[in-house]
């Protein structure tokens, strides 16, 4: 389940509590959002109840394109730990492959309203996230938003090779050289914005994904959601995806995706829609 900033902060906070009683365990976070502490409280109120342990939940958190100079990280890291109010992550992830200038403000911007960058270089951020691993902040680490070069990068010059790597992936971008260079390197592949962006026109004469009149054709053979067919079709290529949503129908419907399999041919159509439309973008 992903996190963003979008929702309203209270709902954050419900939305966690639903997802654990309708048995979500995975909670993708990042300092970006601004919603950690919610997230926190949301957590600690079943923990508290006994409805989980802190064992029984995976969490991840991403640290922000301001934090990347090596003598950054760690207290990054720190910081999100309080803001969730728990001990360790599961999973710390690098947010983007770029430095912006470091300071308070999380999108600096000049004069001209063009991002700041900073100097720092993505292999000396790793080096300090595996430090966060050696501390015993987090239990493994990856990357977030990184090409094939990128990662082949921190392949040759990390000691710590990447458990995950999160990507936007969804119909109208199917990232299948990313997906095949990920897989062979054992890399775990999650997807964020898997449902396209409902509601919006990434690109002009094309439905929002959801709308699209394949995969509601799609939907009804199948007698699933439009939304639960596009989760289908990246679990079966062997990604995870990682839906937003604190809406109670939606976060039910999410989760109801294991009682049936997309045929071949199914897949092969919906291995069709690629567009190249990326929807996810820095600024």
């Amino acid at each position: 389940m992903k996190l963003c900033s979008q929702a309203g902060l209270h709902e954050v906070t419900q939305a966690v509590q639903h997802a654990i009683d309708i048995g979500y365990r995975s909670f993708d976070c990042a300092f970006r959002y601004g919603n950690e502490k919610e997230i926190g409280e949301g957590l600690r109120t079943k923990i508290n109840e006994g409805v989980v342990t802190r064992q029984d939940v995976f969490i991840t958190s991403k640290l922000w394109n301001t934090h990347h100079r090596p003598d950054l990280v760690v207290s990054a890291c720190k910081k999100t730990l309080s803001n969730l109010g728990i001990e360790y992550l599961d999973l710390y992830l690098v947010h983007w492959p770029f430095a912006v200038k470091e300071g308070e403000e999380l999108k600096p911007r000049d004069e001209t309203g063009r991002s700041i960058p900073s100097d720092v270089d993505y292999i000396d951020t790793w080096k300090a996230m595996e430090e966060c691993v050696k501390l015993g902040l987090t239990k493994s680490i990856g990357l977030s938003n990184f090409n094939s070069q990128q990662i082949q990068r921190i392949l040759d010059n990390g000691v710590i090779k990447p458990a995950v790597h999160q990507i936007e992936c969804h119909l109208y971008l199917n990232q299948t050289k990313l997906i095949a260079y990920n897989k062979a390197h054992g890399i775990v592949l999650t997807a964020h914005c898997p449902l396209g962006s409902p509601g919006s026109n990434a690109k002009p004469d094309t439905p929002p994904l959801l709308l699209d009149e394949r995969l509601v054709s799609l939907s009804k053979k199948y007698r699933k959601t439009a939304a639960q067919i596009a989760i289908k079709y990246l679990i079966q290529h062997g990604v995870i995806p990682l839906p937003k949503s604190v809406n109670k129908q939606h976060l039910q419907e999410n989760i109801d995706i294991f009682n049936f399999e997309l045929s071949p041919d199914d897949i092969d159509c919906l291995d069709t829609f690629d567009q190249n439309i990326r929807i996810c973008k820095f600024y």
